[in-house]
């Protein structure tokens, strides 16, 4: 009989998705990829999987590598899709399908199963990064199957399926909305966040932290140590990239820090609405920032500033085993080589405000800055740079004169 490897979460899908697989003839290796999202029970998660039929069932705990490996280096570029999502789920989809392809590697497995829609972005981060690691992949992807929407057109008959098979599932009545987890952030969609009219930050219940409203009354200040565009302290304690991002989601998340809501393109051609939060990778990104204005060359910078929306592009449409992305993480790890040193954010109610940075590798020079005499610049020189700044202009102005 032929095996597959199944991305498993425990949910009403999978646990579908793990029976109709079976139906189907194979033999099915659950893999559950523990990326921090909350669980009451792992273990019991993973007796569930064995329980109803799965050959095997794993959890390979992917957190560290999910921060270190594919966080730090997106937060390094300051890359935000269209401007504002921080990218927590699209980072971690890659890395799912790497672990279950090693899963399927050593199981001997022919096949890997997922739960994601047809009409969603997962399927493309899922796919594109099985492709890539192993071109000759065979991807199961139920909802993309015909055959599967007939069996199961509605939540209704997914209950009644795991009823009949005796698959326990919380599923019974629907949400207002559906999330996802990781450690990175929390986001929310589908249902009533379907009506853009409605104010999704009021229906939601954020899991990571209060509102803005509920915050404290006084300002936190935390601060923040890098090197070479890495976070690797809190407040002077060394952490390792899981506990620096675990430990700022609990700081920032009770100061109200890090929930937007967005009408974002997906990759599939289709506008969507999306609740996020990410409290800690919020504060990481603005404390990044404010270092980098410290210790980066301008034309450096604005070079990355003019790539970062590329990057956060092909992170969201999940173009991340590619040779492109190869060059551009070798690119930013060059290029973040300066950012060492400290930064102090203020945190109070749903702000971050920069109180202090400071950096061994500082290219700030107070006397040549500043408005009073002294210091190397002679503003003398000024006066021929503007002229051959403006000899373009003057060529122009003279041939074809502007009205004024």
């Amino acid at each position: 009989m032929p095996s597959c490897v199944l991305a498993y979460s425990g949910g009403l899908d999978t646990s579908v998705i793990l029976g109709w697989l079976q139906d189907e003839g194979y033999d099915v290796h659950a893999v559950y990829v523990d990326l921090g999202q909350p669980c009451e029970d792992r273990e019991a998660i993973l007796q569930k999987a064995r329980d109803h039929g799965a050959v095997s069932s794993q959890l390979i705990d992917a957190r560290e590598e999910l921060c270190r490996e594919y966080a730090f280096p997106v937060l390094q570029w300051q890359a935000k899709y269209e401007g504002i999502y921080l990218l927590g789920t699209s980072i971690a989809r890659p890395l799912i399908s790497k672990v279950c392809l090693q899963i399927a590697r050593d199981v001997g497995a022919v096949a890997y199963a997922h739960g994601a829609t047809g009409k969603g972005n997962d399927q493309c981060r899922f796919q594109l990064a099985a492709e890539a690691l192993d071109p000759n992949v065979k991807i199961i992807a139920p909802w993309r199957i015909e055959k599967f929407r007939q069996q199961f057109p509605g939540r209704t008959e997914m209950i009644d399926y795991c009823d009949a098979k005796k698959i326990p599932v919380k599923a019974s009545i629907e949400k207002p909305y559906s999330s996802d987890e990781n450690c990175l952030h929390i986001s929310y969609e589908a249902g009533k966040l379907e009506d853009p009219a409605v104010n999704g930050q009021a229906i939601v219940d954020f899991g990571m932290g209060v509102s803005p409203q509920e915050a404290p009354d006084e300002v936190e200040e935390v601060t923040i140590s890098f090197e070479s565009g890495v976070p690797v302290a809190i407040n002077g304690e060394a952490k390792t990239p899981l506990e620096m991002v675990e430990t700022m989601n609990t700081i920032a998340g009770r100061n109200g820090v890090g929930r937007i809501d967005i009408i974002e393109n997906r990759f599939v051609g289709m506008k969507s609405r999306g609740v996020y939060e990410a409290p800690g990778m919020t504060a990481l990104y603005a404390a990044h920032l404010a270092l980098e204005q410290l210790t980066l060359d301008r034309d450096l910078v604005h070079l990355r500033d003019r790539l970062a929306p590329e990057v956060a592009e092909m992170v969201y449409y999940g173009f991340w085993f590619v040779p492109k992305m190869d060059a551009l993480l070798a690119f930013i790890r060059e290029a973040q080589q300066p950012v060492t040193g400290d930064v102090t954010l203020g945190l109070y109610k749903g702000n971050v405000n920069i109180h202090s940075r400071s950096s061994p590798n500082s290219l700030y020079d107070a006397e040549v800055a500043s408005m009073e005499g002294g210091g190397s610049y002679d503003q003398t020189d000024a006066e021929g740079f503007l002229r051959l700044m403006g000899l373009p202009s003057r060529v122009q102005g003279t041939v074809k004169p502007r009205k004024y």
